[in-house]
């Protein structure tokens, strides 16, 4: 739907993402905005970004998956380690430049998708989330003990991403994480727009009628789960490259509730819902961070305690309050403005 007064007269202006010079001035806005963000920002609010951006293409992965695919995932978080492993054992054990390691982490993570992905076929729903929390500990527990290659519970040093010999900057890795989610997001957005998307939406809403109606669910499932979790590789090989030494620790069955949480309360099935959730959750995060700060120095002597708990408390109450109110999520209360501007001034 487009604004009163504002008619398509072409096939591609009806077809693009981008209708009006409107849109247009408003993307290169918020392009610049974001850009110049990391010029301005305290150090902290720099690293907040790097990983605001990092957990968003993970989550665009999940929505892929689960949004449009309807194949509810529980193991984003170790898929996304395989992709950060890859990245440091290709680039610190064989030399491999950073760049060359990119796709790869994506890929080699989609190839491990494909193998937790076979089981889609015959189950779904309860069991298919006990396949996917099955994933999770099973990669993180290989990681663990294969010792010679992973470094175990050691971890293992991934090298820098440098240009003209230097090292990436906070900043400069914030462009980084900005530019690749752009591009992350513009190839999520248009997925839901070809067949292949479509055929993903017939088997969310009924499996059994898509094959009736000739979709191959076998190829069409695992096509989801390989894509979805690409999306989780190049989030692992982001961080990876971040923090420059990874362990199997740092991917969670925690951080993979968070990613399933943040599409709840951004809206299942929206590419813009994603973000949206994503960013919600992060800056729940921040605040319980500067509130358990508080905490710990009101109350000394429950000041380790103070951040763990109040972070599940806080991230438990966010998602109830969004499934019982706004079970659509964030992207559905941004449709309904949309919509009140849209139809303006006719918004009866």
């Amino acid at each position: 739907m487009l604004p009163c007064g504002t008619f398509n007269t072409r096939p591609e202006e009806d077809m693009a993402i981008v209708r009006t010079k409107t849109q247009w001035f408003l993307i290169a806005v918020g392009l610049v905005f974001f850009v110049s963000l990391g010029l301005f920002s305290p150090e902290d609010w720099v690293v907040w970004l790097i990983l605001l951006g990092i957990a968003a293409i993970a989550v665009l992965g999940l929505h892929i998956l689960t949004g449009l695919c309807g194949q509810f995932s529980m193991g984003q978080a170790a898929f996304m380690a395989v992709g950060a492993y890859t990245a440091a054992i290709l680039g610190n054990r064989y030399g491999f430049s950073p760049w060359a390691t990119l796709p790869l982490a994506g890929i080699f993570a989609g190839l491990v998708g494909l193998l937790f992905g076979m089981p889609a076929l015959r189950i779904k729903g309860f069991y298919l989330v006990m396949s996917t929390i099955a994933a999770q500990f099973i990669i993180i527990w290989i990681l663990s003990e294969w010792e010679g290659v992973t470094g175990g519970l050691f971890g293992i040093k991934v090298p820098a991403i440098k240009i003209g010999g230097e090292k990436l900057s906070d900043v400069q890795f914030w462009w980084l994480t900005l530019g690749l989610l752009v591009v992350m997001l513009i190839l999520a957005k248009n997925i839901q727009r070809t067949a292949t998307g479509r055929r993903f939406v017939a088997v969310r809403d009924n499996d059994l009628a898509a094959e009736v109606m000739g979709v191959s669910l076998f190829r069409t499932k695992l096509l989801a789960f390989f894509i979805g979790c690409f999306y989780a590789g190049i989030a692992g090989w982001l961080w990876a490259h971040f923090y420059t030494h990874i362990t199997p620790v740092q991917f969670t069955f925690k951080d993979s509730l968070w990613f399933l949480g943040m599409i709840i309360v951004g809206g299942i099935g929206s590419t813009t819902g994603a973000i949206f959730g994503v960013t919600l959750i992060k800056l729940t995060d921040k605040l319980v961070d500067y509130l358990a700060t508080l905490l710990s120095e009101l109350f000394p002597s429950i000041g380790v305690q103070v951040f763990p708990a109040l972070s599940l408390i806080v991230f438990a109450l966010v998602v109830i309050f969004f499934i019982r109110v706004e079970p659509r999520g964030l992207y559905h209360r941004f449709q309904r403005l949309r919509l009140y501007y849209q139809l303006h001034p006719f918004a009866y």
